[in-house]
């Protein structure tokens, strides 16, 4: 069977393979061993709180299944909207909200309606695997731009001047990041957008993480952007992240008013809808008892990040850049590397490095991580991504699981 070259150019997400792996050797290890510590998804421990679920059950039993419009309930992305207002002192317009089957879904749709063949996308590297997967199906091109500590792992305007060339269609940011939960400052996201804005390009911003902010420096949205560029921004969202609705697969776009029409017409086609009963179940996500219980969740996260990555740094196991949200260290592993013998993280990306590394920690600590592999070229093998999404008495665990291994 001939498989198209678009499917082929798709690389295999790591992450999930390494997390096949371990849940095979746990699975070997069975009741013999110490149980699997998975640190490498980025998943919330915490799930969908209870008005949620039972808004969920309410419509199952009330029978409002059937589709939706294209763009979402209107109830729900005038939810949507207020939650801007309440979180961000933002007026956003829910006319210019898009309800999508999770934040892939939004991307797909951004980059359907806005990338030609050929285009080229400006990303930082490191950054999520995925967002540069959803360029390549809409036939455009991810460039990516080592983007090292001394910046958080995040473009700059400089660097996207830079880049920029005939073929350049704009830019896709990410802010706070996976994998390395920083944000981009407020004034150089700005001029970001102002030279996007001066060459006629695009600028694309995930800010499914935005609710899980942690330094009032950062938790800022870029549709709050002066002089009206904050307008032209596509931001993609996520209930996934903070709301806590990993597989309820639902997600929204906010978009420049002129861009909504195209996005639904491609929405009517490839999605219908999102689906029907998470919609109904995400508005009770904005009751006041439920954004409380979502602010209890995210100081969790934040006490989580607060104990886990000074006890990296004073195991040896370097964060150059402490996270200012979502649930991820980004920990540079050569010296670790170096002190187990591990082939060198200069080498080829399924060989040395963190790549090993990962394979070594479950052997010696049943300690899941994802290597750097995923998210670039600029020096993969270096890195290896922590996940804290995971329980505080698991995380004390693998602190103390990697102190007896060191």
């Amino acid at each position: 069977m001939r498989i198209a070259q678009r499917a082929q150019r798709v690389e295999p997400f790591y992450v999930m393979e390494l997390a096949k792996a371990a849940a095979t050797m746990a699975s070997e290890a069975g009741t013999k061993g110490r149980p699997m510590i998975y640190l490498n998804i980025g998943e919330p421990d915490f799930t969908a709180p209870p008005l949620v679920t039972a808004a969920a059950e309410r419509a199952i039993h009330a029978g409002r299944s059937q589709y939706t419009q294209a763009t979402g309930l209107p109830a729900l992305r005038e939810a949507i909207s207020g939650w801007y207002a309440s979180r961000f002192s933002l007026d956003i317009d829910p006319a210019r909200i898009v309800v999508t089957a999770g934040a892939s879904a939004a991307l797909q749709l951004a980059s359907l309606a806005l990338i030609e063949a050929g285009d080229e996308v400006l990303m930082p590297d490191p950054s999520y695997p995925c967002n540069r997967q959803f360029v390549q199906a809409a036939e455009g091109r991810p460039v990516l731009i080592p983007s090292g500590p001394e910046q958080r792992f995040q473009l700059s305007a400089a660097q996207v001047e830079d880049a920029w060339g005939p073929a350049t269609r704009g830019v896709l940011l990410a802010s706070p990041s996976n994998p390395t939960g920083t944000s981009i400052a407020r004034d150089e996201l700005e001029r970001i957008a102002r030279f996007v804005r001066s060459r006629g390009g695009i600028t694309i911003v995930d800010e499914i993480y935005l609710g899980l902010s942690f330094e009032e420096a950062y938790g800022h949205s870029a549709l709050g952007l002066p002089d009206g560029l904050g307008d032209e921004i596509i931001s993609i969202n996520s209930f996934s992240k903070y709301f806590n609705m990993t597989g309820w697969r639902l997600g929204w776009l906010v978009l420049p008013p002129e861009l909504v029409p195209a996005v639904e017409r491609l929405a009517q086609n490839l999605f219908i809808c999102a689906s029907t009963i998470a919609q109904h179940a995400a508005l009770a996500c904005f009751e006041p008892d439920s954004l409380a219980e979502y602010e209890r969740r995210r100081t969790a996260f934040k006490e989580r990040r607060d104990f886990f990555i000074p006890e990296l740094n004073r195991l040896g196991i370097s964060v150059p850049v402490m996270p200012d949200g979502a649930f991820y260290a980004w920990a540079d592993v050569s010296a670790l590397c170096e002190r187990w013998h591990l082939a060198p993280p200069g080498g080829r990306a399924d060989e040395g490095g963190s790549w090993a590394l990962a394979f070594e920690l479950m052997q010696r600590c049943q300690l899941a991580a994802t290597p750097g592999r995923d998210f670039g070229q600029a020096e993969p093998g270096r890195y290896l991504r922590f996940s804290t999404a995971n329980s505080m008495a698991q995380l004390k665990e693998a602190v103390s699981r990697l102190e007896q291994a060191l």
